[in-house]
Order: structure tokens, then C-alpha cells, then sequence
């Protein structure tokens, strides 16, 4: 019945603004400009490319970006994983 926008962020923006060994989850994409609010929903795809090693805590990311990000030496947690509806990583 209602409508839920979903913001797009690429790895390549985490290339951008996050150093190595940084910790990336809504709180701190929020303090880099990159979400409005922490609670605003978002999925990591994997547009760009990413050669810093992150720690990426997230809902949503796509298998691709998840691949990139353990490419460049990086691990990915998925936040709510047991959600049964999808909303957590996408199936390969």
C-alpha cells in the first residue's frame, strides 16, 4: 500500500570518503553526507571500484558489491538477515 524509497549507494562512494580499516554502517554513511538520516533505507551495489579493505555492516547489499568488497581485503555483515521477505542480501 505504501510506497518505501530505497537509495542506490555505490562502492565507489566508499572508495571516496572512507579510509582503510573504516567501519561503514548507516550511522557513519550518515555522518559522511552520504544518508540523510541512519534509519533512511538504502542497498550497496557495485557500481565503481573499491580498493580499500572496509568493514561494511549493512541490510542490503547486492552479491556483486559483496564480492568487490572482500576483492579489496574487506568483510561484509548483513544487518537482519533472517528477514524471510528479501530485504536482506540478494541471492546469487
Amino acid at each position: 500500500p505504501f510506497r518505501v524509497e530505497t537509495l542506490a549507494l555505490n562502492v565507489v562512494e566508499l572508495e571516496r570518503r572512507f579510509a582503510a580499516g573504516s567501519v561503514v554502517d548507516a550511522e557513519t554513511l550518515t555522518a559522511a553526507g552520504l544518508l540523510v538520516r541512519p534509519s533512511q533505507r538504502f542497498k550497496l551495489l557495485a557500481g565503481g571500484e573499491l580498493t580499500v579493505a572496509l568493514t561494511v555492516r549493512v541490510e542490503r547489499i547486492s552479491p556483486a558489491a559483496a564480492a568487490k568488497i572482500a576483492a579489496a581485503g574487506g568483510t561484509v555483515e548483513v544487518l537482519n538477515a533472517e528477514n524471510a521477505d528479501g530485504d536482506g542480501a540478494d541471492a546469487a
